[in-house]
C-alpha cells in the first residue's frame, strides 16, 4: 500500500478517476504512460497543504540581515536559534490543490531527453558527464539528465505534449512540486525529521560543514556518504509514501513557478500557474537538492532560484500532466 493517510482537507470517499486520451481510467495513486516514449505517471491525491517550512525546521543556522549602520551598510548577522526561518521559505500559507495532476514517478532521464533529441524535439544535447575526485566520469542512459535549463525544459514538453497527442505536459508549478513531495506530511522530510544515505542522494560534506556551523562544531556523521555524482533514478530506497522517487536530493529539479524572495501566499494552485506565466522571463524556482547539497537542502520547502538558462550538472528535471474534469460515475 503506496499510502496509509489522506492529505490535508481529503474526505474518506471513493478516489476519482480520470479518462486518458485513449479511453483508459486512471485514478489516485495510479500509474500510467500516455505512450512508449512517454514518462511513468503517478495521479496525485485532490486535497490541500500547507505550503512552506515550519519555523525551526531548518538547521542552517544562516544569517539574517541586521539593521543599517551608520555608514548605511546593511550587516548580516547570526539568526537566534530559537527562530531558524529562512525568509524565502515563508510566510507558511494554506494551498488548495484545485489542478488534478499527474507527476512524473522519477526525474526525467538521460535516454527519455535523447529520445526527443533523436526524434528531432529537442536542439540540445546535454553533457552527461559529472566531474569527479578522479576526473570526469559518464552517466548512463537511466541518470537524470543534467545541464538542461528551463528554457531547454520547454522543447521536450512541447515534443511530449505531440507524443501524447493532448496539450497536457508541463513543468510543475511549486506548490504542485512541493505537494507531491510532501506526499500528506509535514514532517521536515516526507521521511520524517532526517534522511539516511539509503533514502536519498546527498552529500555528507555539505551536511557536516551545515551542522558544524550551528551548535555541534565538528560534527562527524560516518553513516552518510560522498557519492559525488547523481544515482540511476530507480537507484535507493528513494520513492516517498506517494511512490514518487528522488523528490530529495540526487538532482535539483526546474519548476514552472517565478522566484520571489517570500511565498506569494497564493491561495491554490491554479493561482501559482497563473504566476508561472511561460510568455514572460524571471528566475525559476528549483527544488529537492542534489549530490552536492547538505541534508538540509532536501526540505520540500527548501527553494533556489536558477535563470531560464542556466545549465550545471546537478540540476534537472521531471513533468506533470494535467488531468482534466473527473470521470462521472
Amino acid at each position: 500500500m503506496l499510502c496509509g493517510f489522506l492529505p490535508l482537507g481529503v474526505a474518506a470517499q471513493e478516489p476519482p478517476s480520470y479518462r486518458l486520451a485513449d479511453g483508459r481510467p486512471v485514478t489516485t495513486l495510479e500509474a500510467f504512460q500516455d505512450c512508449d516514449l512517454c514518462p511513468e505517471m503517478i495521479v496525485m491525491p485532490t486535497g490541500s497543504f500547507m505550503m512552506g517550512a515550519i519555523p525551526g525546521e531548518s538547521r542552517n543556522p544562516f544569517d539574517i540581515t541586521g539593521p543599517v549602520d551608520q555608514k548605511g551598510k546593511v550587516p548580516r548577522v547570526r539568526a537566534p536559534d530559537e527562530i531558524n526561518i529562512i525568509p524565502n521559505e515563508h510566510p507558511r500559507h494554506h494551498v488548495d490543490m484545485d489542478i488534478r495532476y499527474a507527476i512524473a514517478r522519477n526525474e526525467t532521464t538521460h535516454a527519455e531527453w535523447m529520445a526527443c533529441v533523436d526524434d528531432g524535439g529537442c536542439t540540445h544535447v546535454p553533457d552527461h558527464r559529472v566531474l569527479m575526485p578522479g576526473g570526469y566520469k559518464p552517466l548512463g542512459p537511466d541518470h537524470p539528465v543534467i545541464n538542461v535549463s528551463y528554457l531547454d525544459t520547454l522543447e521536450y514538453v512541447a515534443w511530449l505534449n505531440l507524443k501524447a497527442g493532448e496539450d497536457v505536459y508541463r513543468l510543475p508549478t511549486e506548490a504542485e512540486w512541493e505537494y507531491a513531495a510532501r506526499a500528506g506530511t509535514e514532517t521536515p522530510f516526507a521521511q520524517g525529521e532526517d534522511l539516511t544515505a539509503d533514502q536519498a542522494n546527498f552529500s555528507r560534506r555539505s551536511t557536516e560543514h551545515v551542522l558544524s556551523r550551528g551548535k555541534r562544531p565538528g560534527v562527524s556523521l560516518p553513516e552518510l556518504v560522498n557519492r559525488y555524482s547523481p544515482v540511476p533514478v530507480q537507484d535507493l530506497d528513494a520513492a516517498n509514501g506517494w511512490g514518487v522517487r528522488h523528490m530529495s536530493g540526487n538532482v535539483y529539479e526546474l519548476t514552472l513557478s517565478c522566484w520571489s524572495d517570500e511565498h506569494l501566499g497564493l491561495s491554490s494552485d491554479s493561482a501559482y500557474l497563473a504566476n508561472g506565466d511561460m510568455s514572460r522571463s524571471c528566475r525559476r524556482v528549483a527544488k529537492g537538492g542534489a549530490f552536492t547539497t547538505a541534508m538540509d537542502g532536501l526540505r520540500p520547502a527548501a527553494r533556489v532560484r536558477p535563470t531560464e538558462d542556466y545549465r550545471r550538472d546537478f540540476l534537472g528535471f521531471r513533468v506533470v500532466r494535467e488531468l482534466g474534469a473527473v470521470v462521472a460515475e
